[in-house]
């Protein structure tokens, strides 16, 4: 099958440059729709005689006619739960208590309080610096392994590539979950921070993948580095597609079958892989050959 990767690499690149604008307006005009992980809430604790399922409990909460948006519900020990709710009225609480005492007739409420947010502000600061950090080791790090292939692209350019493609691929499914939350009230809470940290170590590592193919074929065959970037993107393209398809499928099967809790993790880690798997090969290897193509013509200049 020829792709012609590298030849198309323009069309790749406005492919991404539309996705990744269309996300960044998307955030700026609507920003995140924050779950009571980051806003707080009300912490409701009931006790059963015979403890049901988290799938059954947020059925009934869902029919107890009070709008939730996202609702963490916890097991306790062997016939308790709680409940991380938005901040309930006097009203919206004796709905609550009324379809769980309808559902479960032997329900008793153990504690209803008003709680702060899990992930305060200080903690958010923290964690965005945390990650610059980590962003520009890995950069440092992709640099180092690389650095005995220092010709004709020089080693910091593919760390540069890996820091890249690893933002494309965090950038959108941001901007997905903003649109989301606009139109369809969906909101973010903890998992999804696991889900963009996933996302973040899978992508880097797809793309290190075809990138090392590339170091591992500049010594081996003769050509322009264009055709080498070529060959080694096919030699990639099956274990990359294959990977990925095969970690979507696990995931698409969670997310239809394994209960409303795991939806906001596993759409956004089905979201961040498509974008890698598509990243690591239409995206990362021809900016590799443009940096090169660019760093010629200065040359020449």
């Amino acid at each position: 099958m020829k792709l012609n990767v590298i030849k198309l690499r323009h069309v790749w690149y406005a492919v991404s440059a539309v996705t990744i604008g269309l996300s960044i307006l998307f955030l700026s005009m609507w920003g995140l729709k924050q779950g009571i992980d980051f806003t707080g809430g009300t912490l409701m604790a009931v006790r059963f005689t015979e403890r049901p399922s988290s799938t059954d409990v947020q059925r009934v909460l869902d029919q107890s006619g009070v709008e939730f948006g996202s609702a963490v519900i916890q097991p306790v020990a062997e016939t308790d739960m709680q409940f991380r709710l938005k901040p309930l009225t006097e009203e919206e609480h004796t709905k609550v208590l009324g379809a769980l005492s309808a559902a479960y007739p032997t329900v008793s409420e153990l504690r209803f309080d008003a709680i702060g947010p899990v992930v305060g502000e200080e903690l958010r600061r923290k964690s965005f610096q945390g990650l610059g950090i980590v962003l520009l080791a890995i950069m440092l790090y992709v640099a180092y392994v690389f650095r005995k292939v220092s010709a004709p692209v020089q080693s910091w350019k593919y760390g540069l590539v890996t820091i890249f493609t690893a933002l494309h691929d965090v950038i959108i499914p941001l901007g997905v979950f903003a649109w989301l939350g606009h139109y369809y009230d969906v909101e973010v809470g903890t998992s999804f921070i696991a889900a963009i940290l996933t996302i973040l170590g899978y992508s880097i590592t797809d793309t290190v993948v075809v990138l090392d193919r590339i170091r591992e074929n500049l010594p081996k065959h003769a050509g322009s580095f264009a055709e080498i970037v070529e060959a080694s993107v096919h030699q990639t393209f099956l274990r990359s597609v294959n990977t990925s398809f095969t970690t979507l499928l696990t995931l698409g099967a969670v997310h239809f079958f394994g209960g409303s809790t795991l939806h906001e993790f596993t759409l956004t880690l089905i979201i961040g892989i498509a974008v890698g798997t598509y990243s690591s090969i239409f995206v990362a290897s021809p900016l590799l050959v443009s940096l090169h193509l660019w760093a010629q013509k200065r040359k020449r200049a």
